[in-house]
């Protein structure tokens, strides 16, 4: 009975080390996406026209509000 007890202590001690990896292993990949975004806004930013497209999507974001109130 001891055994069984020792054995599944042991595989819940694998299953945990196993879910930390894991869940490092999203947190880097989140990590990694948060520059790739942060990167690519920047860049986006030095583009020409930039100011304009921006306030082109305003204006469509306040249409879509608009038309969703009524």
């Amino acid at each position: 009975m001891k055994g069984q007890k020792q054995s599944k202590a042991d595989l819940h001690d694998k299953q945990i080390k196993a879910l930390i990896n894991v869940v490092n292993y999203l947190k880097e990949e989140v990590d990694h996406l948060t520059n790739l975004s942060v990167g690519t806004l920047e860049t986006v930013k030095l583009m020409p026209g930039y100011g304009a497209a921006i306030m082109q999507l305003q204006e469509q974001a306040k249409e879509k509000e608009d038309s969703n109130v009524e």
